[in-house]
């Protein structure tokens, strides 16, 4: 079979096509026939800088949609030939990829194995970002960093859904920002400049939610965008700064509240909870309430292009690999 992997780290050129074989489940594993493999930041990282990369070659990709191939020994409610979609650990762009049975997910009805591959990341991570470590309750306000993004598009809807009074966004484009825009925000605020743009929104009380994926200054600026007793959630580092540190002089004064989040540690460390959040976001995007936007679609030999793209931080929603299609 066909799939991606790359022997060194580096930029996107590093990537190529490999005939490998087969691969097989183990017990509690699952083998999958893919259709559409989800591109991620952190399969850039990974390429880029070997995050999560424990040995070389390997084979990026940690989501995914199509048919069951295979099940292995004591998986139960899942059958060959049934759609799903599924959070993988890595080996997502090929052909063929196992996956975890307990990170793979029956497809609502409804959805097609294109959207499928928008799901398996965005829509838990922003239903844990907003609802169980956030804490958004109604009538409060939320500020979200990347907001063009496949999160940011999703945490806009989600946060109004509900009941944010208001929803601001933050991004690195004036042309993000229309887009931006079409996905619950109040206003889209260009650049590093946005505490002033939110000090202004807010008649000068600030936010009382913000979600960061960048880290670095944006942490620093988005957690003085934060209203007196206002949370800030972490859930990435795309800036490649030092990791953050904050300390009771920045916290107590205003009774600030840090914490983070990270999709892929709970698939990992605690998968029931992985399926809470994904069967309570799933039925949000089975009902039509929330789209994942995607931007554009690759073959699978075209990976690096997708990389590419990615890297310019030029796009907007999600970006897809298709591999066998509908």
């Amino acid at each position: 079979m066909r799939a991606i992997e790359f022997r060194e780290f580096g930029g996107p050129e590093v990537l190529h096509i490999a005939e490998v074989p087969v691969p097989q489940p183990g017990r509690g594993e699952v083998s999958v026939d893919v259709a559409y493999a989800g591109v991620n930041f952190a399969d850039v990282l990974a390429r880029a800088d070997g995050y999560r990369v424990p040995a070389l070659p390997f084979r990026p990709g940690l989501e995914i949609s199509g048919r069951i191939r295979a099940v292995g020994p004591g998986v139960q409610g899942l059958r060959p030939g049934q759609e799903v979609t599924a959070l993988t650990s890595h080996s997502g762009y090929a052909e063929v990829a196992v996956a975890p049975a307990a990170t793979v997910f029956a497809l609502p009805e409804g959805i097609s194995l294109r959207t499928a591959a928008t799901l398996p990341t965005v829509l838990p991570t922003v239903q844990g970002l907003l609802h169980e470590v956030g804490r958004l309750r109604a009538g409060e306000t939320v500020l979200v960093q990347s907001a063009a993004g496949g999160v940011g598009t999703v945490a806009g809807q989600v946060a109004r859904l509900a009941g944010a009074s208001a929803v601001y966004g933050v991004v690195s484009r004036p042309e993000k920002a229309e887009e931006a825009l079409k996905y619950g925000y109040d206003e889209v605020f260009v650049g590093d400049g946005f505490t002033e743009g939110v000090r202004r929104a807010t008649g000068g009380r600030g936010v009382d939610l913000a979600l960061d994926p960048v880290g670095g200054d944006t942490f620093r600026r988005s957690l003085d965008s934060l209203a007196r007793f206002g949370r800030l959630v972490a859930f990435g580092n795309a800036g490649g700064a030092a990791p953050w540190q904050i300390g009771q002089s920045e916290l107590n004064p205003r009774g600030l509240s840090v914490a983070g989040f990270s999709v892929l540690t709970l698939a990992k460390d605690d998968p029931g909870a992985l399926r809470t959040l994904a069967a309570d976001s799933f039925r949000l995007a089975a009902s039509g309430k929330v789209e994942v936007p995607v931007s554009a679609e690759f073959p699978l030999d075209r990976a690096a292009e997708a990389h590419r793209l990615m890297t310019a931080r030029t796009t907007t929603g999600k970006l897809l690999l298709r591999v066998a299609g509908e």
